[in-house]
């Protein structure tokens, strides 16, 4: 197949995705907004006012990276497994496997979909954000690799579980009961230095610890975790997710009958 083939097939699959998200935008977009708009004020100006200064920092700043962060793992998430899971439900996505179009260019057009939308939520959540902290970057080269690397990781999360889903019940399953606990209990609103040593060890072991922190360290310059280790993880995670899809696609499992 001549690459410019691949690459016409890539701009539909990404632009249909594009346009789902923004058609439907008083559900995509503005929800997790009005959410983490309600942490702003909940967490940041009536609790952060009792709690002071977390890490060196005012509590609103401090929590700030990881609230834009946990909507951009939220929201690319969310828009891969129910877009993917969708065509299989309609039976429209047996088309896309049965064209002359390789399985990368099919899961890249996916991924890149869902990127637009969780960067693109994460984007408004920083705006918003400005009118409740004072927030500059402390290195943008961090800042924005971390946060592409992070959606991207999510993204193939979501691929995986919308090929396995049978129902619509199952695309809920992991965000309500792996991936909200483990943003929770990653960072996002406390420092790792505050828990005891038990503790401590199991936030090491949550992969989304060291995105937020990274993540803040971009934007604050402080951070619990060594950066450079972050970021091995996350190639790490993108290199064996990125196996599993095309080896799930290769196999056609939960989409083949």
């Amino acid at each position: 197949m001549r690459t410019d083939h691949r690459l016409i097939a890539f701009e539909t699959i990404v632009t249909r995705e594009v346009r789902r998200f923004t058609r439907i935008w008083m559900q995509t977009l503005v929800p997790p907004v009005i959410t983490i708009s309600l942490y702003f004020v909940i967490f940041g100006n009536l609790v952060g006012s009792r709690i002071g200064e977390m890490g060196g920092y005012q509590y609103m700043e401090f929590i700030v990276p990881g609230l834009i962060m946990m909507a951009v793992i939220q929201n690319s998430y969310s828009n891969v497994v129910s877009s993917f899971f969708s065509q299989k439900f309609q039976r429209s996505v047996e088309e896309l496997l049965v064209a002359p179009i390789p399985n990368y260019v099919i899961l890249a057009g996916f991924i890149a979909g869902g990127m637009a939308r969780g960067l693109c939520v994460g984007l408004i959540v920083t705006v918003v954000s400005l009118f409740f902290a004072d927030l500059g970057i402390h290195s943008l080269p961090i800042t924005f690799s971390v946060v592409m690397l992070t959606s991207l990781v999510f993204s193939l999360g979501g691929f995986i579980n919308a090929v396995f889903a049978n129902n619509f019940d199952d695309i809920s399953i992991i965000p309500t009961f792996v991936l909200t606990p483990l943003i929770y209990l990653g960072g996002v609103f406390y420092s790792i230095e505050l828990l005891p040593p038990f503790w401590r060890v199991v936030s090491q072991l949550n992969p989304i610890f060291y995105m937020v922190n990274t993540f803040r360290y971009g934007i604050l310059g402080t951070s619990d975790i060594d950066v450079a280790w972050a970021f091995a993880m996350l190639v790490l995670f993108i290199v064996l997710l990125y196996g599993v899809c095309i080896w799930l696609l290769r196999r056609g499992t939960g989409v083949r009958s």
